[in-house]
C-alpha cells in the first residue's frame, strides 16, 4: 500500500526505517502543511517496505512518500 501526500508541504521527520514492522496508525513522519505540523499515520498493519521521502523534502499532493507491504 502506498502512503501518499494529501497536500504539498515539507517533510520535518521520518520515524521509521525500511523493514520495521508498523501497525494502524503509528507515526511514519512528520511533515509541514499549511504553516502546521502533520502526523503522516500508517494506514494498515504491515512492513514498511520503501521510504521515497527524505526530511526537508518537498512534496506535492499525490507523491508517494511510503510503501507498506501488508
Amino acid at each position: 500500500m502506498e502512503v501518499k501526500s494529501r497536500v504539498p508541504g515539507k517533510i520535518l521527520e521520518i520515524n521509521v526505517a525500511e523493514g520495521d514492522a508498523v501497525k494502524a496508525k503509528d507515526l511514519l513522519g512528520t511533515m509541514e502543511a499549511m504553516k502546521m505540523k502533520q502526523a503522516i499515520a500508517c494506514p494498515c498493519d504491515g512492513t514498511v517496505q520503501e521510504i521515497k521521502v527524505a526530511v526537508d523534502d518537498r512534496v506535492s499532493a499525490g507523491d508517494t512518500m511510503f510503501v507498506i507491504a501488508e
